[in-house]
Order: C-alpha cells, then structure tokens, then sequence
C-alpha cells in the first residue's frame, strides 16, 4: 500500500518523547512504532500509518507484540477481522492477581 515515505517527524509528538526520533525508522523499528500509534496515538497518526501499512501487514506487526492492551487488541482484531487468539499479547497475558468480585 505505500503510497508515500513515512514521516515519523510527522506524526504526534508525545508518542516518541523519551526517544530520539531521527534514529527511528519504519524499516527497523516497526513494532516499536505501531504499539505507540496503537496505544497512544491520535486518529490522525492511525491515519498516517494505515495509509503506509495495509491493515493486514499492521495486524501481522501486532500479532508478535507480548504486551498490548486490551483496547487495542480489541480495536486490530476486529478491525483486521482475526480471532484475538491470533495474537500473541492475548495468549501470553500478564499474570497479575486480580481482586475477587463478589
């Protein structure tokens, strides 16, 4: 789907401020940079990437991250229509003890 370069510089700024965004490249740090547009990106980052990735190459990114919430699993899955098995955070979740609900 490539339709342009990807402009990191382009994308929102609080995604990437505890890193030097002029050494990221889409090349070489694509999961890095998905999870942040996933997690904490605007619609207009998702834009961007989504018109660079298809969702299909955005979903197999996806399916090698260990630790996504559960937002945007939700939002890939159904989006990439894949069964949230597919992906790997949802097999291998956290083990944090949970409050009982009574």
């Amino acid at each position: 789907m490539q339709t342009d370069t990807f402009k990191i510089s382009a994308l929102s700024p609080h995604l990437f401020w505890d890193v030097d965004i002029s050494k990221l490249s889409l090349h070489d740090n694509k999961q890095f940079i998905v999870k942040r547009i996933l997690e904490y990106g605007l619609l207009s980052d998702w834009m961007q990437l989504n018109q660079y990735l298809d969702i299909n190459e955005i979903a197999d990114i996806v399916s090698g991250i260990k630790d996504l919430d559960c937002k945007s699993l939700s939002f890939i899955a159904t989006l990439s229509k894949r069964p949230k098995e597919k992906f790997l955070c949802y097999t291998t979740q956290q083990s944090t003890a949970q409050h009982w609900n009574f």
